[in-house]
Formats: structure tokens, sequence, C-alpha cells
């Protein structure tokens, strides 16, 4: 019987577990953030997951059948992850038809347009979510209030983030309570809310070795050490936005991030700076989201540059 080689794309993982039970693994990570967005924003928050999910799903199925003449990847389960994390960077009153753009835009143009599932170099969700931000920053930027009105859905009260009072002055990082930034009580996007939540996710992802710590770290400690420097509240900086989420489920994707442990922490590092920088110099008050997007666009040079070493190679010096 003749043997076959079955050449397949990235990621590859070393691990008792297949690409496709990383995801669902990191699906299940998620589910604490989910539920905190759903017990502070209600039907809102149930609305928009499900829009989110189902398109990213339906999208992929679509161009993988009527555009690419080919099965579709869906049973990676990588489809329905995209879907949650664009819903979690969603506010939780944007309506549906605007979901719906952020689906086709995260599927069409971030993943399939560079040939489907292991082939894209930017985050999926992301290139949803900044497009929609650029798109339609009026119902992107209207945050709603938790535990308002659970029923509401598009009249939902709104406020500003703890970030954007920040930049525009309203309140000092010490008039900040932190204690409602861990638990959630604050305004912003679905998975802005509830630091203890996701750190209860991204404890999982390390334990069960989906994930390793290089990047958060990486991330975490340079937008740490930034603020230390500058005389700025760890705390508030570190909670406030969606530093966690991106630290955590999206610059740690297998695809768009770095391949080595020192790439991984020069790739978190420089996250960290660029958020922070953006934050405090640019014109939006958060920028997790552009920084990965930077930062994905430049892993192929940190791949190249931080090159492991094969196996049985010697490190020769080279003598000009």
């Amino acid at each position: 019987m003749d043997r076959m080689l079955v050449i397949s794309g990235s990621p590859h993982i070393h691990a008792p577990f297949s690409a496709r039970g990383a995801m669902w693994r990191v699906i299940f990570a998620l589910l604490p953030a989910l539920g905190c967005a759903l017990y502070y924003f209600g039907i809102g928050a149930a609305i928009v997951s499900v829009t989110a999910m189902v398109g990213c799903v339906a999208v992929e199925y679509l161009i993988a059948r009527f555009m690419m003449g080919r099965k579709s990847a869906t049973f990676s389960v990588s489809a329905l992850l995209t879907g949650l994390l664009l819903a979690l960077n969603l506010p939780s009153n944007i309506p549906v038809w605007i979901v719906l753009i952020g689906c086709v835009v995260a599927i069409g143009i971030g993943k399939m347009a560079f040939g489907g599932l292991g082939c894209n170099i930017f985050n999926p969700a992301l290139v949803g979510r900044v497009f929609l931000l650029l798109s339609f920053p009026q119902q992107m930027t209207s945050w709603p209030l938790p535990e308002v009105n659970r029923m509401a859905y598009l009249d939902a009260s709104t406020g500003a983030t703890v970030l954007s009072e920040l930049k525009t002055g309203v309140i000092s990082p010490s008039g900040v309570d932190l204690v409602d930034e861990a638990i959630g009580l604050t305004g912003g996007s679905m998975g802005e809310v509830g630091a203890l939540a996701l750190i209860i996710g991204v404890l999982y992802l390390m334990v069960s070795r989906v994930i390793t710590w290089h990047i958060p770290v990486a991330v975490v400690g340079a937008v740490a050490l930034m603020t230390v420097v500058a005389g700025g509240n760890v705390g508030v900086e570190l909670m406030g936005g969606g530093l966690l989420l991106g630290a955590f489920f999206m610059a740690t994707d297998y695809v768009t991030s770095p391949m080595t442990p020192r790439g991984m922490l020069v790739y978190g590092a420089m996250i960290g700076v660029i958020t922070m920088v953006i934050r405090h110099y640019g014109a939006y008050p958060e920028g997790v989201s552009f920084a990965i997007l930077v930062m994905n666009g430049v892993t192929p040079l940190l791949n190249k540059w931080f090159r492991p070493r094969r196996f049985g190679e010697r490190r020769v010096a080279h003598v000009r």
C-alpha cells in the first residue's frame, strides 16, 4: 500500500491535543468573561455574541463553499472562536447589521483572503474590530453601563470608559476604583469588564499548556514598567481597557505570533510599548488592538531574527 505524505499549514502544535482541541480550550477559557458580560449587559451581550459567532461560521462556510470551491474548515472551530473574540471586543448595544459587517471583514478579509486557517498574517477578530472602529466610531465608542437595565439593547444607557475619562482629565488615576475594575463594574466592551474573569481563563490556558507565559508576561511587564517610569497607576493601566483580553487571548494566537521564546518576549514587549504610546500620545484612549496588529506584521521578521537552532547544529562565530 502506498504511503501518502500529508503537508498542512500552520499552526503546528507540539502538544497532546490538536489545533481544534486547543481552540476549544480557548473558548472554554473565555466562558468566565462571556458569563461576566452576560451578567452585566444582559440581552444585548447575548444578541451580539450569538450574532458574531453564527455570522463568522456562516461567512467562512459560504466563502469556502462558493468562492474557493473547497470544504469549509469550520471543523477546526476557528470561525467560532473568531466570532467570540470579535463579540468580546464590541459594545453590547451595537446593532446586529454592524456586527455582521465585522464578521465579513474578520473572516473574509482577515482570514480567507490569505488562504484560510493557518495562512492569515493578522488576527482576524482584531481586523474586524479595527475596521468597525474606523468605519463606525460613534457606535463603537458608545459604551453601555453595567447593571443599569439588563433587558435594554439598542437603547441601553451609555457612558465613558475609565481610559477615556483619564485621557480627557475627567478623573485622575487615584480616583479609579480598582475593585470595580476587577469585578466589572465599569463601562467598556464586553471583554473589557471583569479582569478577574479573564485571569481565571488565562490560568486555565497556562495550566493546560495551551499558551506559554512569554507573551502575556512581556506585554504586562512592558506596560507596568512604562507606567512606573511615568509615575502612573499600574493597576489602572493593566485592568483598564482591553489589555488583559488582548495580551492573554489575542496576542498569543498561534498563527500570528512568533515561534521562539525570545521572539515572543520581544513581540510582547513591543505590544506593551506601542499600547502605552497610543494611550498617552495618540488620538484613541486605547491602543491594544492597533499594537497587536502592528506586531502581527512584524512576526515574520521576528521568526527570521530569532530562528531556533536545529537539532545537532553547532553555533559557529563568523569572522570577517
